[in-house]
């Protein structure tokens, strides 16, 4: 696909006119985009989109060539990637999918008369990718505050594997706002307004990310203490129970000497007197852990 930038807005053309255009956007995918190059001797400096792992920005002589690999929200192990290539007057996408059309309409449709140009194209269009960036990072926020709350009712489930699918999230868009940090500084020489405001905002994701991993690790410290305190409320019960029965396994083990001689047990009372003795040692000790509250 082939646009070109004029005063009253973008509008879609041909190759040919693309080519003599003084401005103008080309979408490619990776195949075209080698056979483009097999009939354009002047682009034989651009080889073809590799596999993208991350987003960067080079700066080469005449040109900048870029790679972006960005994180879909909610699908941990997925990504979106494309390639581009900035030129005087031009701007080379190398996308496989749809997102960079996606954004060149979104774009297009909010450019006016007053600011339409190659350089405003672009800082819209980097704006476009993180546009809904906070809103997403909100809704981590509320998820992690969900969390917090059930722990403290006692009502989490699973919470080590949720908390971790979680900061897993948080960590991939925190790379990805300093790689894209990184592009905008790359960029400044080419448009400093523009690359001031992107990276500015980029700047404001990534502490807000970093916010994020820090109130994760908060709320995984609550979890551990609430798992702490239910331990320590286990073994305070075992104890007062150990403490109750053991004067109690002393007077079973007392009369379950085999002495011959012991009185007791010839006394035709001694079983009602021993049973009345262990529960007056049962209830002196429940008394006595009442009135310290131990329970």
């Amino acid at each position: 696909m082939y646009y070109g930038i004029y005063e009253y807005g973008i509008e879609k053309i041909s190759l040919g006119e693309w080519e003599k255009n003084n401005a103008g956007i080309a979408v490619f995918d990776s195949e075209e985009w080698g056979k483009y190059l097999t009939l354009q001797e002047e682009f034989s400096f651009a080889g073809k989109k590799e596999e993208i792992f991350f987003c960067k920005l080079e700066g080469r002589s005449s040109y900048f060539f870029g790679t972006f690999h960005i994180p879909v929200k909610k699908k941990v192990k997925k990504h979106t990637t494309f390639a581009v290539y900035i030129l005087t007057g031009k701007l080379i996408f190398i996308d496989d999918g749809e997102l960079v059309e996606e954004i060149l309409l979104k774009v297009a449709q909010k450019i006016t008369q007053e600011n339409c140009s190659l350089e405003y194209f672009l800082h819209a269009f980097l704006m476009e990718l993180i546009e809904d960036d906070i809103l997403y990072l909100a809704s981590l926020e509320r998820e992690i505050a969900e969390m917090e709350e059930a722990v403290l009712e006692g009502k989490i489930e699973q919470f080590n594997y949720k908390m971790l699918g979680i900061k897993k999230e948080i960590s991939r868009f925190y790379c990805y706002y300093s790689q894209m940090i990184d592009v905008g500084e790359a960029l400044y020489e080419y448009m400093k307004d523009g690359c001031r405001v992107f990276s500015e905002r980029v700047k404001r994701l990534q502490q807000e990310a970093q916010t994020l991993r820090e109130y994760a690790m908060q709320v995984q410290d609550v979890y551990q203490a609430e798992i702490s305190i239910h331990q320590n409320d286990i073994m305070k019960l075992l104890t007062i129970v150990t403490t109750i029965v053991l004067p109690l396994t002393l007077v079973t083990g007392w009369y379950g000497m085999n002495f011959e001689y012991m009185p007791e047990i010839a006394w035709k009372y001694s079983y009602p007197v021993v049973a009345g003795i262990s529960i007056l040692i049962a209830g002196i000790s429940l008394w006595f852990f009442k009135k310290k509250k131990f329970f």
